[in-house]
């Protein structure tokens, strides 16, 4: 079993690490689980916190960005509690009140996101901070309906850039129409509608992630769903106990990887395979990738993905799949760079407001271990090496989770030893990563 060797060092009182992946350590075989859904933890915590009794949480994601969300509910002064073996957690709802101290979320733009929805409803004033990447997420496209419904918020910029302050209170709902595909933006309203007087109504012209709209009538939240639309009514949730299921976008890093290493044969159980997170799946099989969904359960859309070895073929990216795949574009461009032909990734502008300029960091990443790619204003282009591996060299993760952890699936199949600097970003999201690297391994 290939181990991955991770070096840390101090600067300017931060840790930094960097992580070397072994390009002889053999293929990926097995079965492995990845850490809960990012995004519907995220939403499982706050809507819990409104809900009338404790509810028990399983299976949440361990990563940083929804300790973030953990700990500005407990700002709030919700009870959230490790209950019991296993990982669960209680989180008793029914009682807010004004954090005594500003919020800071981190790199955690989904916290930012939907606690400024959140808190619109609470008659208190709410400062919402991060970190550098956090100061640089346009929070515009959420400002604007929430002062639709009655809500004050301020920021730098016009309101357009952290940090936000909210001042909530008596809200009013509205009929919006969402300008950019955003399931941020969606969720902020709808749990904002929540507490308003009236309906609440969000309209997209493109469909994307469906987790608040599913989520809340499970705590008891008054919601109809239509093509196009979602309505909430001023809803009494009560507790409810809930699993989250494993995240797709953290499986995607895996079955790329057992595609592009030779001999690979990898199993990755129970993921989230639900409306508008699957499409990575469609895009490798679309490149002649062998992956397969196994023992899915249609009720609750959770499945195993099972992914091996094989030729690749360029494809083209763009138009209504890329809201379903915005996230697992840098470990679909891996796929491309090692694919026959060119790939386009387009329609894709979204990525230069994510953790890093996503567009210039994945680019600058595949051509440090020298494959070809060009960023274009919407996305990038990928010139495949026809089946040729990563050379070995040092990564800039640009301080990016999946940026790095794409890197650390490039090296797996590597002519030579490859160092992803600034490897302690994955702890936003999947903290035992290289751990479950070395688990999967087989010389």
């Amino acid at each position: 079993m290939d181990v991955p060797r991770v070096s840390v060092l101090l600067q300017a009182g931060r840790v930094l690490s960097s992580l070397t992946v072994d390009s002889h350590g053999g293929p990926l075989r097995g079965v492995i689980a990845v850490p809960g859904d990012k995004s519907i933890s995220h939403r499982a915590l706050l809507i819990a916190a409104l809900a009338q009794g404790a509810s028990r949480i399983t299976g949440l994601s361990s990563g940083l960005d929804v300790a973030a969300t953990r700990r500005a509910l407990e700002a709030f002064g919700v009870a959230v509690e490790p209950a019991g073996a296993r990982g669960a957690w209680s989180v008793g709802g029914g009682s807010r009140r004004e954090a005594q101290t500003v919020i800071d979320v981190g790199n955690s733009g989904t916290s930012i996101r939907l606690l400024s929805g959140w808190s619109a409803s609470l008659d208190a004033l709410t400062v919402l901070v991060g970190d550098a990447s956090i100061a640089k997420r346009p929070m515009g496209r959420v400002v604007e309906p929430l002062r639709a419904m009655g809500a004050k918020l301020d920021g730098r910029s016009h309101a357009t850039l952290p940090p936000v302050v909210v001042r909530g209170g008596d809200l009013h709902g509205i009929d919006y129409d969402v300008p950019v595909p955003s399931a941020q933006v969606k969720g902020a309203v709808l749990l904002a509608g929540l507490r308003a007087e009236g309906e609440t109504t969000v309209r997209e012209a493109q469909a994307t992630r469906v987790h608040t709209e599913e989520m809340l009538p499970l705590w008891g939240g008054d919601v109809t769903v239509t093509l196009g639309s979602v309505t909430v009514r001023p809803s009494r949730l009560h507790a409810c106990d809930f699993h989250v299921p494993g995240d797709p976008s953290q499986a995607a890093f895996w079955v790329v990887a057992a595609c592009v290493t030779p001999g690979s044969d990898l199993t990755v159980g129970k993921v989230y395979l639900g409306p508008g997170r699957a499409g990575f799946v469609d895009v490798l099989r679309r490149m002649g990738a062998q992956v397969e969904i196994v023992d899915y359960d249609p009720v609750s859309a959770v499945g195993d993905l099972h992914a091996s070895y094989g030729p690749l073929q360029a494809t083209t990216v763009g138009g209504e799949e890329v809201p379903s795949l915005i996230d697992e574009i840098p470990a679909l461009a891996v796929a491309a760079a090692v694919a026959s032909g060119t790939t386009t990734f387009a329609d894709a502008a979204e990525l230069r407001h994510k953790e890093s300029d996503r567009v210039s960091s994945t680019v600058g990443a595949l051509r440090s271990v020298g494959f070809q790619a060009d960023p274009r204003p919407d996305g990038l282009v990928v010139e495949g090496s026809g089946g040729r591996p990563a050379r070995g060299g040092t990564v800039d993760s640009a301080g990016d989770h999946r940026v790095a952890m794409s890197m650390a699936v490039a090296a797996l199949a590597a002519s030579e030893p490859v160092r992803i600097q600034g490897w302690e970003c994955v702890q936003t999201s999947y903290p035992s990563f290289e751990e479950d690297m070395a688990r999967c391994r087989q010389r």
